[in-house]
């Protein structure tokens, strides 16, 4: 009787044991397998749906509204008239430095055409490598000035005067390409002569642009002087304030005067002398153009200096030199 009982007790507990250990196999088997979730994420799923549909709704609003939309009426304010600038440059250590800093400044002038001419006998790389990076609607020229008008090493600045072949050889082009364009708006515009290492506030750009023959204003740290100007009287020109020989018949500088552009084409005639005497290289062009009370004061009837006749120091390369007869001199092939 007892070993009876041991024998079902002992059956019990294996047939316990198989059923537990089936279990644990069991269960161990549905870790590895993936939920079936689908009727908890069904309504998770729709709504995702139905946001994407709404999504896709208002993004085909957006284009269809883009697409539609009207341009806003600029027709009945004028556009701005070009200031088409011409600045004669040439190869030096500071080259790339000063029209660098001028290309800059002009970035923030709306409706501006840069009219770069070289004085070389062709292109040069730097130069045409700065204008097309340089984001300006722009257009490349070169002329090379005559020998016997270029100033030699040691020469005086004021001895013969720089940038005639070059500023003409940009008049040439302007007028050419002016009447080229259909249209009646074509000679629509002012011409400004710049320089490449003056320095320019952006005002006096947008005070030359109603410009109807001649407009003037101050230039500041020129002739000797702290400025030299017009003087108005009654809202007319009636003299200048100058340091040296005040009696020529437009006795400014190259930076102080804008011409309109009609000005410039109607009078195909009118070019900077390079013959002409010290100093009236400005008259030689203007007597031509405009009589004294014509002149347009800007800038606050000439009271405000607007422009600077600066100049970068030439730099000073003794170490340079000295490395370079060692042979251990800069990189050529660094462009600066």
């Amino acid at each position: 009787m007892a070993t009876r009982m041991k024998l079902k007790l002992k059956t019990v507990f294996v047939l316990y044991f198989m059923v537990s250990l089936l279990g644990l196999v069991y269960a161990l088997m549905q870790l590895g397998q993936r939920c079936d979730c689908t009727e908890h994420d069904l309504p998770k799923d729709r709504t995702i749906s139905r946001l994407r549909g709404e999504l896709h709704r208002l993004q085909e609003q957006i284009r269809k509204s883009e697409a539609t939309k009207q341009p806003q009426k600029q027709a009945d304010k004028p556009s701005l008239p070009t200031i088409f600038v011409i600045t004669p440059t040439y190869a030096r250590l500071v080259q790339k430095a000063e029209l660098t800093r001028l290309s800059q400044t002009f970035l923030h002038v709306p409706q501006l055409h840069w009219i770069v001419v070289e004085d070389s006998p062709h292109k040069t790389p730097l130069v045409t490598d700065l204008l097309v990076k340089s984001g300006l609607t722009y257009t490349h020229l070169h002329m090379p000035t005559a020998k016997d008008r270029k100033l030699q090493e040691g020469d005086p600045s004021w001895l013969k005067p720089r940038g005639v072949e070059q500023r003409n050889e940009g008049l040439r082009w302007l007028r050419e390409d002016r009447r080229a364009q259909p249209g009646g708006d074509n000679q629509q515009g002012v011409v400004y002569f710049a320089d490449d290492d003056n320095t320019y506030s952006l005002q006096i750009f947008e005070e030359m642009r109603s410009t109807q023959r001649v407009s003037v204003w101050p230039v500041g740290l020129v002739g000797g002087m702290k400025y030299e100007r017009p003087v108005v009287e009654g809202g007319k020109v009636v003299r200048f304030h100058t340091g040296w020989r005040p009696s020529r018949p437009f006795p400014m500088d190259m930076a102080g005067f804008a011409v309109s552009l009609k000005l410039v084409v109607a009078n195909p005639e009118a070019y900077f002398d390079g013959e002409a005497p010290m100093g009236f290289l400005e008259s030689s062009f203007l007597q031509g153009l405009v009589t004294m009370d014509e002149l347009e004061p800007k800038a606050d009837n000439c009271s405000k200096v607007l422009v600077w006749h600066t100049r970068t120091e030439k730099p000073k390369m003794k170490r340079e030199e000295a490395l370079q007869a060692q042979g251990l001199g800069s990189d050529p092939a660094v462009e600066v």
